[in-house]
């Protein structure tokens, strides 16, 4: 007797159901038939586009703007209160050039709101530049 073969059960479960899925899909972009998605996923869209108001928003956006315009001193304090700890990093967060930012960093040095610290890294020397508690204290009040 010969074996029957089964073989057509493994293409119906590896290929008929992912095309079920896709092909909803499919057609629902091309705008052909928009009763083939699931509710479930219906549901989720819907959900997910009124989950943050818009005033809830524009209020957070608002408490991010200072009322007082930043100087650059303000700005480098920042980036160093937010984590900034080498002159590349605080360069990039800032926007300020090498020749502004250096004389910015040695003014705070000199005003006592930064700490300047030497420290051997993997690849040589590396300087890294931490708030004291008076630059905190001077940036957040």
């Amino acid at each position: 007797m010969a074996d029957p073969n089964f073989s057509w059960i493994y293409i119906v479960i590896f290929l008929a159901i992912p095309l079920a899925r896709i092909i909803p899909r499919l057609l629902a972009k091309k705008g052909i038939g928009k009763s083939f998605i699931p509710q479930q996923q219906k549901q989720f869209e819907s959900a997910s586009s009124d989950s943050i108001p818009e005033q809830q928003a524009e209020s957070f956006e608002s408490r991010m703007d200072t009322s007082k315009p930043q100087s650059k001193n303000e700005l480098v304090l920042g980036a160093l209160n937010r984590g900034s700890h080498s002159f590349e990093k605080i360069q990039k967060n800032t926007g300020l050039d090498s020749q502004d930012l250096d004389s910015i960093l040695e003014d705070l040095e000199k005003n006592g709101l930064l700490k300047v610290v030497q420290k051997q890294g993997l690849f040589g020397p590396k300087t890294e530049l931490y708030p004291t508690d008076k630059g905190f204290k001077e940036y957040y009040s």
